[in-house]
């Protein structure tokens, strides 16, 4: 089983693989769905081996040496690493990939005897390009196959090719399910078909979000105090006792005089 926690591949600027986790056993095909080409063919080179993780736990069969992960995967068409270059006959690119098993296991592996029984006459003389998004995946998967030590097939973008899944959908589903010899697929895409209804995961899933701070209360504005009415004073006010003042009879001079006279 291929066992995946916390998966993350630093970049220059930031993730070139966010956080991913994921499992699958052998005899499963997985889906794993991820947005943009860099991050699709990170994942599938760091499932093979091929690619070491800054930070995370990839395990095969609870195996974490990244050389026993590389020796029992296979890493198939992934695009800028190891799809078949267009100029390359389809019988050519049999003979290159067939040189490059162990040897151990190579015997008398040839490229016509190889197309043969594999029945791949019909298109030994195409070129690449000139292959059809089945046919191709067909090609491909059978050459990571022909190492008997392959229990992992990772696919990068199989989707790339053909916007109908059924062209490379149950080739997988076939590859993962066969008896003889079960596999674990892991097939990584732009996204999910609507018609897939099995094991799937998606890049990134793993990232943690820090909480969003909660937002302080709004104060309530204040109520208006209430108007106050003024009071009667007890005391005159000053300028009330000044007109007070001057409303009592004054003695005017003349009058005191007259008084005196008389007197």
């Amino acid at each position: 089983m291929l066992s995946v926690q916390q998966l993350q591949i630093n970049g220059r600027r930031g993730d070139l693989l966010p956080a991913t986790s994921l499992t699958v056993s052998r005899g499963e095909l997985l889906l794993v769905a991820g947005e943009g080409q860099d991050q699709r063919t990170a994942l599938a080179l760091a499932l093979s081996g091929r690619m070491k993780p800054s930070n995370g736990v990839l395990s095969w069969d609870n195996n974490t040496k990244t050389k026993k992960i590389r020796l029992a995967s296979a890493l198939v068409d992934s695009p800028g690493v190891n799809e078949p270059e267009q100029h390359l006959s389809v019988r050519d690119l049999v003979t290159e990939d067939l040189s490059l098993i162990p040897r151990r296991y190579r015997g008398a592996l040839l490229s016509k005897p190889w197309l043969k029984v594999n029945s791949f006459e019909d298109i030994a003389d195409l070129w690449i390009e000139q292959l059809p998004a089945g046919r191709r995946l067909e090609l491909l998967s059978a050459l990571a196959l022909a190492d008997p030590a392959t229990d992992l097939l990772v696919v990068d973008s199989p989707d790339r090719h053909s916007a109908d899944p059924s062209t490379w959908l149950p080739r997988l589903q076939a590859l993962a399910s066969d008896a003889g010899r079960p596999l674990a697929v892991v097939a990584v895409v732009g996204a999910l078909p609507d018609i897939w209804t099995g094991a799937a995961a998606v890049i990134g899933n793993s990232v943690s979000h820090p909480p969003e701070p909660e937002s302080e209360p709004t104060p309530s504005a204040p109520e208006p105090a209430a108007a106050v009415e003024p009071q009667p004073s007890a005391e005159p006010q000053p300028h009330a006792k000044h007109a007070a003042e001057a409303a009592e009879p004054l003695d005017e001079p003349e009058t005191q005089n007259l008084q005196r006279t008389a007197k």
